[in-house]
């Protein structure tokens, strides 16, 4: 069987865990999560980097850092994981969803502008598939609307915009270490901060509203309730695994960009004889081969797809239903303009199995038997 996803795996998180264990520092902020927040920043060129438990917290931080209340509008696509909209929704806020783009499956940055109104408080630019969305027209908006930006770059770890690093560009950057993502702790995240001056009150709010950060820093003899909080500091032993990971960035990068490559490479002839669609990644974009997708005609199509590889043995997904036709979607949230193809793109969406030392000769049976479907079928 080959799997959708395997979690990446180094060889170095075992140790790492067992010195967490051995010096008696597992809980949040020991050494491991320096050394992650260290890398990122130093690999970002952010301000500042917060692991938090999950890239759900760390919207949640962006959030209260954006001062997002009730009534507000947020805008944001609807094909999307419900965290990015389920963060602002806790703040009472609205979800204003926008169509999507068909090439790239994310923010129509065309169609922003005249969701816009007096009570539109942030912008949430999701780049799918580590692919950037169109960020210098939506931080043109931004600018021009006087709006907060907050990047859902779950995905975009090691991707960037115009040589820039998703989740730098806005003014708050969330990622994601889901075991399905490129660079895993199991379940966690981290919040980028670009202005310093949003440091501080960041640090207390993930530290349960205490200033306990600038406590073990020696700036302070005693730390103690300042603000709202709650506790968003991932133990030390998920750091310690992700770090081995991190360590490996570029070694990870370029086997998952290997075989996204040799994906292309294989499904082109069914690309060109117009069957299915493959990933579209714009000049300006430098992507992490985050994931690797194919369009078929429709969902009736993709369902026979999905089952004939699953009796060859191969794992495939589809992937977000569309959040405004959830039934939390239609509660907290309202659709801006017309659904052209949000909807009829996520129906025809299907992802294979991609992962770290997937095995190229396991892609090739893979594009053998999508082709198989096709020519046969």
């Amino acid at each position: 069987m080959i799997n959708f996803n395997v979690p990446p795996y180094t060889g170095k998180e075992i140790e790492y865990i067992r010195e967490c264990v051995e010096v008696r520092k597992i809980c949040g902020d020991g050494p491991f999560t320096a050394r992650c927040s260290r890398w990122m920043e130093e690999h970002t060129g952010t301000a500042k980097c917060l692991l938090t438990t999950s890239c759900t917290h760390a919207t949640e931080l962006a959030a209260l850092l954006s001062q997002v209340g009730p009534g507000d509008e947020v805008i944001m696509p609807a094909y999307t994981f419900v965290s990015t909209a389920d963060a602002f929704v806790l703040r009472g806020a609205v979800p204003v969803f926008v169509d999507i783009r068909p090439d790239t499956m994310n923010l129509d940055e065309n169609l922003i502008e005249d969701a816009i109104t007096d009570r539109t408080k942030v912008i949430v630019p999701v780049h799918y598939a580590g692919v950037s969305c169109e960020m210098d027209r939506i931080l043109e908006l931004a600018e021009k609307y006087h709006l907060t930006v907050v990047e859902d770059a779950a995905q975009g770890v090691m991707s960037t915009y115009k040589g820039r690093p998703l989740g730098t560009i806005g003014d708050f950057g969330c990622y994601s270490f889901h075991e399905t993502k490129n660079f895993s702790m199991g379940e966690g995240g981290a919040l980028l901060i670009r202005d310093p001056k949003y440091v501080e009150e960041a640090e207390i709010i993930r530290e349960k509203g205490t200033n306990r950060s600038k406590y073990f820093r020696g700036q302070i003899d005693k730390y103690t309730w300042v603000n709202h909080g709650s506790s968003y500091l991932p133990s030390d032993m998920n750091a310690a695994y992700l770090y081995a990971q991190l360590e490996l960035a570029r070694e990870i990068t370029a086997d998952r960009m290997a075989n996204w490559n040799r994906y292309r490479e294989n499904l082109e002839p069914l690309a060109r004889e117009g069957r299915i669609e493959l990933p579209t990644v714009p000049g300006e974009c430098g992507h992490n081969a985050h994931m690797f997708y194919i369009k078929t005609r429709d969902i009736e199509e993709r369902s026979r797809l999905i089952a004939y590889l699953k009796s060859k043995e191969i794992m495939t997904v589809f992937h977000y239903i569309p959040l405004h036709t959830a039934p939390a979607g239609l509660r907290f949230g309202r659709f801006h303009g017309e659904d052209v193809y949000t909807t009829r793109e996520s129906e025809r969406l299907l992802r294979l199995p991609m992962y770290y030392q997937l095995q190229p000769g396991q892609v090739d049976y893979i594009c053998e038997q999508v082709e198989h479907f096709y020519r046969e079928h």
